[in-house]
């Protein structure tokens, strides 16, 4: 046989048994829980901002960031929602490159999984026990949301996992809301057919059990822009974009219509500055177009502490992207105020 079993890996039972949440951390979450959803549904008016570093590297330095955005929470919490991404799984076209602390809790060391869960499972505990943020992450793994989904309030399906039953078909059993974002061809019906499976109930396998779910009423579109046949970035973020997205919408019957719009990956063209005038841009389309307002319920920003990206080696920097490069902290902050300012 060409695998080798490295190690039996704890259920997430007894994961959870080991790193438990406070009664604290449980209430800091259906409080914000209730709030998501309220926006989602339409009886808040706030604006999402989900946003943090393209993978999250080291525990010190996310902790450090989300408890600067716990600060910003502070004076803008009337008018927007912050979600801090703390991204543990990271998909990888090729397969080569760093795959997120699941993988490797050290970026510069062998993949060690049961330490990678067990690392990913203490860094949200001690940035929700830190900040009062609750966090999103990417389902890249279906069955591996299991060791975190009492803590997360927010995941993302990405472009690549988007078509795959076994993330819809998840997706369906999730109590909080899910991104599915369009594929990297940018094809929309792709995108909200998997939207209709998630807001659908389905019977299917999950970690070995015969289970059934009751739909997702809180599934949703990101958009991310997409890749033509020959790798040129196409942006599906301008107001035309969101305009058919809405008449798609419209044509499907489907609760709670929603979009998050991602502004880096194929919209930036991975360029992370323009993250700045993208936000912008979809600012003044929902301010324009009432229908859009409604839609579009936020955005998704790739930053950390420093800006840029670097190499993993021993002159590493700390909180600085080893994977996408990202806004840095200074940006970032006005950025948040300039969103809460024109929302």
């Amino acid at each position: 046989m060409g695998m080798t079993v490295n190690a039996e890996l704890p259920l997430p039972s007894e994961l959870k048994k080991e790193y438990p949440l406070s009664p604290e951390i449980l209430n800091i979450k259906e409080k914000r829980d209730r709030e998501i959803r309220s926006i989602f549904t339409g009886e808040s008016d706030k604006f999402i901002v989900i946003v943090g570093p393209c993978s999250a590297d080291n525990e010190d330095a996310v902790c450090e960031y989300v408890n600067r955005l716990a600060e910003i929470n502070e004076k803008v919490s009337d008018r927007l929602m912050i979600i801090p991404r703390i991204y543990t799984n990271k998909p990888r076209t090729t397969g080569e490159g760093y795959k997120g602390m699941l993988h490797q809790p050290e970026p510069d060391q062998a993949p060690d999984l049961l330490a990678g869960i067990i690392a990913i499972r203490k860094m949200h505990i001690r940035a929700i026990r830190e900040s009062g943020l609750t966090a999103a992450d990417e389902m890249l793994y279906p069955e591996n949301r299991s060791y975190l989904d009492d803590i997360l309030s927010y995941e993302a399906i990405g472009a690549r996992s988007v078509e795959n039953q076994q993330h819809r078909l998840t997706a369906s059993g999730l109590d909080i809301p899910v991104g599915m974002k369009n594929p990297t061809s940018g094809d929309f019906s792709v995108m909200l057919n998997s939207v209709v499976a998630a807001q659908s109930g389905h019977t299917f396998i999950y970690r070995g059990m015969d289970v059934t779910t009751a739909g997702n009423d809180l599934a949703h579109v990101i958009l991310r822009g997409g890749v033509d046949k020959y790798g040129t970035c196409i942006p599906n973020y301008h107001y035309e974009d969101l305009e058919r997205l809405l008449d798609a919408y419209q044509k499907r019957n489907l609760k709670n219509p929603a979009a998050i719009v991602d502004a880096n990956h194929s919209n930036s063209n991975k360029k992370f500055r323009e993250q700045i005038r993208i936000v912008s841009e979809v600012l003044h389309s929902r301010n324009y177009n009432p229908e859009l307002k409604t839609l579009v319920k936020g955005v998704m920003i790739e930053s950390y502490l420093e800006e840029g990206c670097q190499k993993i080696d021993e002159n590493r920097v700390y909180g600085k992207s080893i994977t996408d490069p990202c806004l840095g902290w200074e940006d970032t902050e006005r950025l948040i105020y300039k969103i809460a300012d024109e929302c």
